[in-house]
């Protein structure tokens, strides 16, 4: 198969990477900015400033899209044209309406379509997800979050936690309670001795109302001078039946007494999941990536209405695409 990479900047070169060690794939790499070439060291993959040439000359298998979100639908949709499936980085689009206008698109025209969110495939992820589903904790009952980071970035975009962080985090809740959200109430906003001058949204606090009545709630900064957490955060997962914390990477289980049973810190029995591969042998195989777009497009939902509940502050109720 061949591969055409769309992007090669931060992400893109890790993404570059990857293809690379991936085996027996061929590769091709498109990017506006001639000089980025210089980062693929003498490598000789084709390379290309402009896409709809690259798609031209290469007739890829497939496009990794990995370019600024401002321009994820424009090279979605050239790939479409020509019928190329697409494996594209979060987010779809900024515009939510956007995001489900070209989502519909792949899914009519049958034009196979995945986002690469890598949270929910850490392995630990997976384990906490294998105990809850076996009934470890009884019915999940309440959700909480905390994530706690100092990460001072740069983007030609603004800063924004909830969209370009805690959207991991939104579709860990999603993947973990096996739910979709119904509503939320969200306050975005740049806390006072922040490192952003400029207008960001770096601070997070959130309430999310589940199916089936899980509450989650939410606490986020990328500007906090504390204890770090892990970038999946730290959980706190009530059940009818006992507690699960996810401390760093550790799984802390507890009985309905409220007694600590069970540590769980070595994830060796997990089976890999990349989602590269996923999306290669559904391509090969045929089905849908567990990461569709159209599954994606829910975890999506939650950050628009979050982002609408701030600037309203006010509940705002969940109203989610099925596309078929």
């Amino acid at each position: 198969m061949k591969a055409l990479l769309a992007g090669l900047g931060v992400a893109g070169f890790s993404w570059y990477k990857r293809l690379k060690q991936f085996g027996g794939l061929e590769i091709a790499v498109v990017e506006p900015d001639a000089s980025m070439k210089s980062k693929m060291e003498g490598d000789p993959y084709p390379f290309y400033t402009s896409l709809a040439e690259a798609l031209e000359k290469e007739q890829p298998d497939f496009v990794v899209n990995v370019t600024p979100p401002h321009v994820h639908t424009a090279v979605n949709g050239l790939a479409f044209d020509r019928r190329i499936p697409v494996l594209c980085e979060k987010p779809i689009s900024f515009d939510y309406e956007e995001s489900i206008r070209i989502v519909e698109r792949a899914a009519r025209e049958g034009i196979p379509f995945m986002i690469a969110e890598n949270y929910r495939r850490f392995a630990y992820v997976r384990k906490l997800k294998e105990l809850l589903e076996v009934g470890t904790i009884g019915r999940i009952t309440t959700v909480d979050i905390t994530f706690y980071r100092y990460h001072h970035t740069q983007r030609k975009y603004t800063v924004s936690l909830l969209d370009d962080i805690a959207v991991h985090h939104w579709d860990m809740v999603r993947y973990l309670t096996g739910k979709e959200a119904a509503r939320v109430f969200a306050r975005n906003f740049n806390p006072i001795g922040s490192w952003s001058a400029e207008p960001a949204d770096i601070n997070l606090y959130a309430w999310l109302e589940m199916e089936d009545g899980i509450a989650v709630s939410y606490t986020g900064s990328i500007t906090s001078r504390g204890k770090q957490t892990e970038w999946g955060g730290n959980w706190r997962i009530e059940g009818t039946g006992g507690a699960i914390e996810v401390a760093g990477k550790s799984l802390l289980v507890y009985s309905k007494e409220g007694a600590l049973i069970r540590t769980v810190d070595d994830f060796g029995d997990v089976p890999p999941s990349d989602t590269l591969a996923e999306f290669i042998v559904c391509l090969r195989d045929g089905g849908d990536n567990e990461t569709s777009a159209k599954d994606y497009l829910k975890t999506q939902a939650i950050v628009h209405y979050a982002n609408e509940s701030s600037r309203l502050k006010a509940v705002v109720d969940l109203k989610l695409h099925d596309i078929s």
